[in-house]
C-alpha cells in the first residue's frame, strides 16, 4: 500500500503517528513483516543527519540536536499528541521548521521511509523493544520528534537516534542510506 502525500489536503489526525524508518523497519529488511504490516502509507523520505553502522551492522542514525522538536516518551498516545501539534504548525505557511544552517557538514540528507500507522499503542511498545528504547534505563537510542521531507513539504516524524552518538562502537557510513541485507 503505498500513498502520495499532499499537505494541502493534510490534517492533523491526532491518532496517526509517523515512523521514519531508515534501517530494518524499512520494506524489504528483516523486521519490516514483523514490526511494520498494517501501516496506512509508506513514502520516500528524506531528513538531515549523519549514518552510523554498530559492530553487528545495524544502522544508527545521528540528527542535528537542533532539528529535535520534541523528545519522546513511552506513552504512544501523548507522543502523537505532540506531532499533531508540530504538524499544525507545519500546515501554516510562515512556519519554518528546519534550520538552514544544518543543512550542510556533517549532516547529509539520510533516505528511508516514512511509516503511518494508526495503532500506535499497540505497536510502538513492540518496537520501542526492538529498538533498546527505554526511558529512565539504559537505552541504545531515542525517540525524537523531527522534520520529514516528503514530497518537498516538511512534516514532523518520529524516529529512533543514537543515544550515544560519539561511541568508538560506531563506524560512520558516508553515505546516505543504508542497504545491508542479510
Amino acid at each position: 500500500m503505498t500513498s502520495s502525500f499532499n499537505p494541502q489536503s493534510e490534517i492533523p489526525n491526532p491518532q496517526l503517528l509517523r515512523l521514519f524508518a531508515y534501517g530494518t523497519l524499512k520494506r524489504g529488511f528483516w523486521n519490516h513483516d514483523r514490526f511494520c504490516q498494517g501501516f496506512l502509507s509508506v513514502e520516500d523520505a528524506v531528513v538531515h543527519g549523519s549514518l552510523f553502522e554498530t559492530s553487528s551492522g545495524i544502522p544508527v542514525l545521528q540528527v542535528p540536536e537542533e532539528n529535535i522538536l520534541a523528545v519522546g516518551t513511552t506513552n504512544p498516545l501523548a507522543d502523537v499528541a505532540t506531532q499533531a501539534h508540530f504538524a499544525a504548525r507545519l500546515f501554516k505557511p510562515q512556519s519554518t521548521i528546519t534550520n538552514p544552517q544544518y543543512e550542510g557538514e556533517p549532516w547529509d540528507p539520510v533516505y528511508g521511509e516514512l511509516l503511518t500507522f494508526d495503532d500506535p499503542e499497540t505497536r510502538l511498545p513492540s518496537i520501542d523493544r526492538l529498538e533498546g528504547f527505554h526511558p529512565g534505563g539504559p537505552c541504545l537510542y531515542r525517540w525524537v520528534l523531527v522534520p520529514v521531507q516528503v514530497n518537498g513539504a516538511n512534516l514532523p516524524a518520529w524516529l529512533y537516534v543514537s543515544e550515544d552518538p560519539i561511541s568508538g562502537r560506531l563506524t560512520p557510513l558516508g553515505g546516505s542510506r543504508w542497504h545491508r541485507k542479510p
